[in-house]
């Protein structure tokens, strides 16, 4: 089993944010310094973590947050893989080189390494800051909406927010599309961006001024969509993993409330031998791994893009989107 350094990474993290007394967690803290040695043994056979760089990127972050030094040699892989181009593709290439950025920022802040390396990790934070303002959209999404939080963070650590013109069309169209965050790991990402913050400012946070906030409110529950709806599923692998593009291409019904992750289940209860797929659960809720055997891998640089055609792709999750009534929808095995 890999390590759980992303998860471990954000508990932490959050743990900090609500001002919990010193020592219960130190040991916490312990197993993450544990987890980034585990990380890097797949290191010595693929060149990458065992897990990813944006769970690496987050260690890092967590453990300066708490005042923790990183060996260099840790820091000093990332650099590289930030140098080479090899921290992901679309919106998780934004996540992952905002992570790790912000996670440089901190170490230089904190001061937690020498002079040196301090200037090389703060340039290669503005390099981000500026990467990801090239990677703006028309419609403001840096990446895709979900990424667009992280690389505001990055612009605010940095201090760019306030010349960067990309900042502010960000930002509306964050406005915009508020109702994509409706999980509690995508609002703890666009939560502090709103309020002119990032994970940084944990570090900095008096927590003997922190009034107690916390109250319940009553909401009423989402009114239930009744009736069915058919979505169009296609499945497409184009060479050089498969010889036939179209692989799958047939209606299912589902519930007409169903999100995509459900339109998926409803298809593999249709035709249990015909269609399978596997979803690994994350952070952000549920990614797609595996279609019809077809299995994507960090190693063979692919992943599974999800598209409403004929060729726009998603900018929500397969447990958040959900598709209308008589929607095509394409998963296709795609190269990053």
């Amino acid at each position: 089993e890999p390590p759980h350094t992303g998860r471990l990474a954000l508990y932490l993290l959050g743990l900090q944010a609500t001002c919990p007394p010193p020592g219960p967690h130190r040991s916490l803290v312990t197993w993450l310094k544990y987890y980034l040695e585990e990380d890097w043994t797949g290191s010595r056979r693929h060149g990458r973590p065992v897990t990813s760089y944006y769970q690496h990127g987050l260690g890092v972050l967590a453990l300066c947050v708490h005042r923790k030094r990183v060996r260099e040699e840790v820091i000093r892989r990332l650099l590289t893989a930030q140098h080479h181009g090899r921290l992901g593709h679309g919106g998780n290439a934004v996540d992952t080189e905002a992570v790790v950025a912000l996670a440089f920022t901190c170490l230089e802040r904190r001061r937690l390494v020498g002079a040196g390396l301090a200037a090389e990790l703060r340039a290669a934070a503005r390099g981000a800051s500026r990467s990801m303002a090239q990677a703006q959209r028309p419609d403001g999404v840096i990446g895709n909406i979900y990424s667009t939080p992280w690389a505001l963070q990055v612009f605010l650590a940095t201090g760019t927010c306030q010349t960067e013109p990309a900042f502010g069309q960000a930002v509306a169209a964050l406005l915009e599309n508020l109702e994509a965050f409706g999980t509690a790991a995508t609002m703890a990402q666009v939560l502090p961006v709103l309020h002119g913050h990032s994970y940084l400012d944990i570090a900095s946070m008096h927590c003997g001024e922190e009034p107690d906030t916390l109250t319940a409110l009553d909401s009423e529950p989402l009114a239930e969509v009744l009736g069915n709806k058919t979505v169009q599923l296609v499945v497409e692998c184009p060479l050089p993993w498969c010889y036939e593009l179209r692989l799958y291409d047939r209606p299912v019904p589902a519930p007409a409330a169903a999100s995509l992750l459900e339109v998926l289940q409803a298809a593999a209860a249709l035709e249990p031998h015909d269609f399978k797929f596997h979803a690994q659960d994350t952070p952000q809720g549920p990614f797609l791994t595996q279609v019809l055997g077809l299995e994507a891998r960090q190693e063979k640089r692919n992943y599974w893009q999800l598209l409403t055609a004929p060729n726009t792709p998603l900018q929500m999750g397969i447990a958040d989107y959900r598709p209308q009534d008589g929607e095509t929808l394409i998963l296709r095995l795609s190269e990053w």
